[in-house]
């Protein structure tokens, strides 16, 4: 994939109090590049509060490197619904050129790639001009791009 039409990609994830903050970042990592030498990609940690007071950790990282947004994308070319997201590209895509999908946090810890609920995926995507249509089409082609690789 010679040119990737993603400014950036953002995974984020929520760790509730009942489950096992390390589980939960090796679940996010399924999606990341493994980083440089002995430096793990960045994830950052913010601690929120839920209704009852309940502690939230909110794991997030920001991938911005081109090697780094393929990595990510051939990690999607995995889903088993892949050309169901293509064909959704149109509820897919917002008004902000922004690429939103759900991924199964279960799944992602077990070394699996599926749509479904946990983490968050939200890509920027090129457009010029900034409008939908232009970033549903960058979208696309990206997408079918990756999916001829596999």
């Amino acid at each position: 994939m010679p040119q990737i039409p993603l400014h950036y990609v953002d995974l984020r994830t929520f760790c509730y109090a009942t489950e096992d903050e390390k589980r939960v970042e090796e679940a996010l990592r399924t999606f990341l590049p493994d980083g440089d030498d002995d430096e793990p990609f960045e994830i950052e940690r913010a601690e929120s509060e839920g209704h009852y007071g309940d502690r939230i950790l909110v794991l997030s990282a920001r991938v911005e490197k081109a090697d780094d947004v393929r990595h990510v994308l051939s990690r999607l070319a995995d889903l088993e619904s892949f050309d169901d997201v293509i064909d959704e590209l149109n509820e897919r895509v917002t008004e902000n050129t922004e690429l939103f999908l759900r991924l199964d946090k279960q799944a992602a810890f077990e070394g699996d790639v599926r749509l479904g609920d946990g983490i968050t995926f939200r890509g920027k995507v090129e457009a010029y001009p900034a409008k939908k249509e232009q970033a549903v089409d960058n979208a696309r082609e990206v997408l079918e791009r990756l999916r001829e690789q596999d």
